[in-house]
């Protein structure tokens, strides 16, 4: 199942309005988001914040996936290694307002190069930190200029963000887009709004959402 970014722009509101009605209408939104089939608990437990499951074992090198979470979009994408190389790049962290995660939009187990525990995933809030518009994925080389290696565009107005969340210089998103709690039981399986074992870490305390 290949992620394909919706073309218009979708704002937080619309994305809430069309999830809530997936049940009557899965083929229109399964054309707007690629959510995978493991939708359990049902969505009035996840408001409440209860842990989500992800069986990540299908997912393809470079797919994104999005599920929802606490009635936020989570993204989800199986990074590449060259994805991973070019999160090291030099030439990519001089154009990052916050390349090294000091702002505190993670916990501080994803405070690190990849912003997560396990390198090969990405798990961020796909919510703009600027005015809370849903960033399209935009992950092939060169899609906006010739130095962009991959990441997300909010069309709303221009935010960019790198395949780490992480916000570019020069756009109206001061905050890289928010780590959600979550650890890996096993190499397969993504725990959305559970800390690893001794972390406390809540979306509470985040500089914004």
């Amino acid at each position: 199942m290949t992620s394909i970014a919706a073309e218009s722009p979708i704002g937080r509101r619309d994305f809430l309005y069309l999830a809530g009605g997936a049940i009557g209408s899965v083929g229109t939104l399964a054309a707007l988001w690629p959510f995978v089939d493991q939708m359990e608990p049902g969505a009035n437990i996840l408001s409440a914040g209860a842990q989500m499951l992800v069986n990540l074992s299908s997912m393809q090198l470079g797919q994104q996936i999005v599920v929802l979470w606490r009635s936020m979009p989570i993204f989800i994408v199986h990074r590449t290694p060259a994805i991973l190389a070019d999160l090291q790049a030099a030439s990519l962290l001089s154009q990052l307002r916050d390349p090294a995660s000091q702002q505190p939009q993670q916990p501080s187990y994803a405070a690190n190069w990849s912003r997560s525990l396990n390198p090969e995933f990405l798990v961020v809030v796909g919510i703009c930190t600027h005015l809370g518009c849903i960033p399209a994925y935009i992950p092939n080389r060169g899609a906006l200029s010739p130095s962009w290696s991959g990441g997300y565009l909010c069309h709303c107005h221009g935010s960019k963000y790198d395949l780490a969340g992480r916000v570019f210089q020069g756009v109206p998103a001061s905050y890289n887009l928010p780590v959600p709690p979550h650890h890996f039981p096993d190499p397969k399986t993504l725990v959305i709004g559970e800390n690893p074992q001794g972390q406390n870490f809540d979306l509470g305390s985040i500089a914004q959402i």
